[in-house]
């Protein structure tokens, strides 16, 4: 199920960018800005970017588990 989401006061320079994107892309104003939200909730955080490499780092410092050989 979509929700709306409403964005009040959006300056006059950043709408012209983002509409000058959108038709860059040969899009609508909504898919445009859909299509960047859904990438940047996609990136992981810069905290689960370094637990994820501190994890790696202890799995590397420990060595390979029995069977990994």
């Amino acid at each position: 199920m979509s929700r709306l989401i409403l964005v009040r006061n959006v300056p006059e320079a950043l709408h012209r960018e983002l509409v000058r994107r959108a038709e860059a892309r040969g899009l609508t104003l909504t898919a445009y800005i859909q299509s960047v939200l859904e990438r940047n909730v996609a990136r992981m955080s810069r905290e689960e970017v370094l637990r994820r490499v501190g994890a790696e780092l202890i799995r590397m410092d420990r060595g390979p588990l029995p069977g990994d050989e």
